[in-house]
This record gives C-alpha cells, sequence and structure tokens, in this order.
C-alpha cells in the first residue's frame, strides 16, 4: 500500500509541475501571437513549412506537418508541411553519406526556398543537426522559428521568431512544446477556415 501512495505522490507531483510549465506559456502570449502571425504569413503567401527536431521533438515535427497537411480540427484546404524527420531513406543517405549533423541541413538546401518558414523543436537548443539546418536556412533565405526549452542553447538568440518553454525537466518541456503546437496550429485553421 505504501508502494502505491509513494507513486501517486510522485504522480501527482509531475503532474502538478507539468501544469506549472505549461501555465508559464501564459506569460508568453504576444510572442505565441507573432510566431502564429508569422506562419500563417509564410502559408498564405504561397510558401511551405519546414520541420525538424530529434527524439520526442521529432515527434512534434510530425505532428505539425502532418496536421498542416491534413486538418487540425476542421476541413480546410490542405497546407504545405514538410516534416524533415519522416523520409528514412533521406535520412540514412545522408546520415551515411555526409554525417548525422548534416541530415536536416542537406534537406533545407534541396528543399527550402525564400518564403519558406522552417521549424526547429528542441528541448535543449544544443543539437548540431538543429544549428546546421538553420544556418542552410539563412543561406537559402528561409526565415526560421524556433521553440525550445531549458536556456535555449546554442540556438537561442538565432531564429526570427522564437518560442522558450523555461524548465529543466524534459518531458515536461515536451508537454508545453505539444501545447505551443497546438495554440500555433488553432490559429492557422481560424485564418483558413
Amino acid at each position: 500500500m505504501a508502494t502505491g501512495l509513494l507513486r501517486q505522490q510522485v504522480m501527482s507531483k509531475h503532474i502538478l509541475e507539468s501544469a506549472r510549465t505549461i501555465r508559464a506559456l501564459s506569460n508568453q502570449t504576444s510572442t505565441l501571437d507573432v510566431s502564429a502571425q508569422a506562419l500563417i504569413h509564410v502559408l498564405k503567401s504561397g510558401g511551405k513549412v519546414l520541420t525538424a527536431g530529434n527524439g520526442g521533438s521529432a515527434a512534434e515535427a510530425l505532428h505539425m506537418a502532418e496536421e498542416l497537411t491534413g486538418r487540425f480540427r476542421s476541413n480546410r484546404r490542405s497546407l504545405p508541411g514538410i516534416a524533415l524527420v519522416a523520409d528514412a531513406t533521406a535520412l540514412t543517405c545522408i546520415g551515411n553519406d555526409f554525417g548525422f549533423d548534416f541530415v536536416f541541413s542537406r534537406q533545407v538546401e534541396g528543399l527550402g526556398k525564400p518564403g519558406d518558414l522552417l521549424v526547429l523543436f528542441s528541448t535543449s537548443g544544443l543539437a548540431k543537426n538543429l544549428l546546421a539546418a538553420y544556418q542552410a536556412a539563412r543561406q537559402r533565405k528561409l526565415k526560421t522559428l524556433a521553440v525550445l526549452g531549458r536556456d535555449g542553447g546554442m540556438l537561442k538568440g538565432l531564429a526570427d521568431y522564437e518560442i522558450l518553454v523555461p524548465g529543466r525537466c524534459t518531458e515536461r518541456i515536451q508537454e508545453a512544446h505539444q501545447v505551443v503546437l497546438h495554440l500555433l496550429l488553432d490559429a492557422v485553421e481560424q485564418a483558413f477556415a
């Protein structure tokens, strides 16, 4: 019984920590709105959205792209979203021939064009492959949005638009990133309804 009670207390602690992390986003509504408007502008101007991330952040990148091409809540026209994490053959080819640090930047070079938006998801901001993707986007004149965690790492302050979820716990940051993603998608849905 004591084990079950202790487990429940730990669960309760995690739930409260998650709620605190997500609640802190309410202090960033202006930043969230600016980022949403940038996303909408790119899509209304005929640009596409490229997304990237590693591990759990790769799941967010996939989620954003599929919600753009599919739908979020209601039917609307399909919007161009490409998750750079989705093509296993491209990832393994580039990883094998150039190294893992270039799995996203090579795709940005091949797929990105001025007027597009690269969205980077990272709980730490320390991934070299995301930094390389950012640099490729800059060279190709894409706009960039970084959805970061902790102190932002080496990606902090580089992107045109940045949403930073402060915190030390990766899973809590990922949960907040999911809320950020849904807020951005909700704004897009309203703009294209």
